[in-house]
Order: C-alpha cells, then structure tokens, then sequence
C-alpha cells in the first residue's frame, strides 16, 4: 500500500489495518522459519507496509494535536 492510499482512511481504520499487517507479519515469520515460505521477499514488504502505516498514524496523531 502506498501512503497516499492510507492518508485517506481513518485513524480506525489504520488500526485494524496495523494489528491485521502485525499477525500476518507473525504467520509468515513463523513460515520463514520452518522453510515453508518461497517468497522471503513478503517478510521485508509486510514489515515496510507496517512502517507506512505508523508513519501516517503519527502524522495524523500530530496533526490533531497541532
């Protein structure tokens, strides 16, 4: 996802999206770690999907307090 996609939803929304993005971050951890994952790559894109959605959530929490 990219930020400007996730700037347009709600701080709610950022939320679900985040724990959703953290369990799938946990499963194909565990997935790596057992070699059952092909695709180690999606490790690296979940944990930077992770960061974009942290950073739009500071933005907007700073921006609310502003």
């Amino acid at each position: 996802m990219m930020i400007k996609d996730l700037a347009q939803k709600t701080e709610k929304e950022l939320t679900e999206l985040l724990v959703q993005e953290q369990a799938h971050l946990r499963v194909l951890l565990f997935q790596a770690s057992e070699r059952q994952l092909a695709k180690v790559t999606l490790v690296k894109q979940t944990k930077k999907t992770i960061a974009r959605i942290l950073t739009v959530l500071r933005m907007k929490r700073v921006a609310h307090t502003a």
